[in-house]
């Protein structure tokens, strides 16, 4: 029986729905079985801060009934049709708190949905729960002050990554099928990197904000937590596209990105910046990153080197941009500084920093971005995507101030978020996917960033290396680590 669930809870949305079509298994059993996984397993890892199992089960009896009146081609309208998926705390959820993992609203009960919870409903997805995150989403490291820390499955003491940390978490551990995060500052592709699943920051624009509590309003993305390559292209194609309530969302035509990973792959050229990316890197992370950009080669990749001179000068100007608009955000919402004192003091500290931010300062860092945006541009023309570790460094243990890489002793936040946000800076799409692990048992991550709107090419390079290497087969034991 334990085996049974165990294939049931790390399996995939394609294999969970073609069970469910035959009625192998009913929508009903299986989100009774992950709300048992997260009854046993969610007190050691804090994935959670809501668990709607009342919500959950209705859902499913709704899809159960749903089948019984469908049959074959019908259901491909509906491929979450019964599949059990969490939404992270700060995303807006209709008649179900919403807390933005933060004091302020840990009474918050929303009267509508945001445009991705009302999607993932229509597609026929089961909701089991709200996952656990920095407070409003501002942070790295998936610790939050008025909640807890989210716990690494694969090794408790150590950080899970963030903001989406409960997200990735619940994945890693077969409490869910997928999740949708938000990913300002990497915080959709650090967690997946720490956890080993997959995680897609969309184009800015592709899917719509709306519904989310924001945080740097030119930097914030919403997009999917999966399993596999092609879980993540199946949200993205339920969850993107215009939305008359986002004045942000690109009315670019949505393409087919689950259909666009049928097609063969043939070459393709990889771009290794020789600036900043590969310069700092642990050993263990570079092992595992070489290993897999030496494995794309032998299944069809040119590697060029390119140039993006303008890397390590956008982090500050994002830096600025971020910390005056996440002020500005909470002194619009009446927050800050008001109810100062009900902040953590990590965020409060960051909040009140954005008032040093200038206006010069500020419009300065987009004036970087254009820069950057351009020499993005001209690697372009010569490779299909730009290939680096998604995070320097393996997940630190819970608390640590700092990291080492190559000797030298680095801080924590600046090395984990450094390699993921110039993508939120020029709002490219990027996706982090598991490459390994360390000799620890940490998983590692490898992150492809594509042209704007072109989701689907990096999609198409990752399944072919997910394909080659499924590092899936993989599951995390639930135990201390130091």
């Amino acid at each position: 029986m334990k085996n049974e669930e165990e294939s049931l809870a790390f399996a995939s949305i394609e294999e969970l729905a073609a069970l469910l079509a035959k009625r192998k298994v009913s929508p009903v059993e299986l989100t009774e079985m992950f709300l048992r996984r997260i009854d046993r397993q969610n007190p050691s890892l804090n994935a959670f801060i809501t668990v709607t199992a009342e919500h959950a089960l209705a859902a499913a009896r709704r899809a159960e009934k749903q089948f019984l009146r469908r049959r074959g081609s019908r259901l491909e309208n509906f491929p979450l049709l019964g599949i059990p998926i969490t939404i992270k705390d700060n995303i807006w959820t209709r008649g179900i708190r919403s807390t933005a993992g933060s004091k302020i609203l840990s009474d918050f009960v929303p009267s509508e949905d945001s445009t991705v919870a009302r999607k993932l409903t229509r597609a026929g997805a089961v909701m089991l729960g709200k996952t656990n995150l920095n407070e409003f989403a501002y942070g790295i490291t998936g610790g939050n002050a008025h909640y807890g820390p989210a716990h690494n499955p694969w090794a408790l003491a150590r950080i899970s990554g963030g903001s989406s940390a409960g997200s990735a978490v619940a994945i890693a551990a077969g409490l869910c099928m997928a999740s949708v995060g938000t990913d300002t500052g990497g915080s959709i592709r650090v967690p997946s990197a720490f956890c080993g699943t997959v995680g897609l920051k969309p184009t800015f624009g592709r899917v719509s904000v709306f519904g989310t509590m924001p945080l740097s309003p030119s930097f914030d993305h919403v997009g999917p937590l999966a399993r596999s390559v092609t879980d993540a292209a199946i949200l993205l194609g339920l969850i993107a596209g215009r939305d008359a309530l986002d004045p942000t969302s690109s009315p670019k035509p949505v393409g087919d990105f689950r259909g666009a990973l049928r097609k063969p792959l043939g070459k393709f050229r990889l771009g290794r910046p020789r600036e900043y990316f590969w310069e700092k890197v642990d050993p263990e992370v570079r092992r595992a990153t070489e290993a897999a950009v030496r494995d794309m080669e032998k299944r069809g990749a040119v590697v060029r080197e390119v140039s993006l001179p303008h890397l390590k000068v956008s982090l500050d100007a994002a830096t600025d941009i971020s910390l005056a608009e996440a002020l500005h955000v909470h002194e619009a919402a009446g927050y800050f500084p008001a109810r100062a004192a009900d902040y953590g003091e990590e965020v409060r500290q960051r909040i009140d920093a954005g008032a040093k931010i200038s206006a010069v300062s500020y419009l300065a860092g987009f004036d970087v971005r254009k820069r950057l945006l351009a020499e993005f541009d001209a690697a372009f023309q010569n490779v299909d995507a730009i290939v680096a570790p998604t995070v320097p460094v393996p997940a630190p243990p819970i608390g640590a101030d700092s990291v080492q890489i190559d000797g030298e002793q680095v801080g924590a936040r600046p090395a984990i978020v450094g390699h993921c946000r110039p993508a939120n800076f020029t709002g490219l799409p990027a996706i982090s996917i598991p490459c390994g692990f360390t000799r620890d048992g940490l998983p590692v991550g490898l992150q492809l960033i594509g042209r704007a709107f072109d989701e689907a090419t990096i999609l198409r390079i990752a399944l072919s290396y997910e394909r080659a290497n499924d590092w899936r087969a993989r599951h995390p034991v639930l135990r201390s680590f130091k």
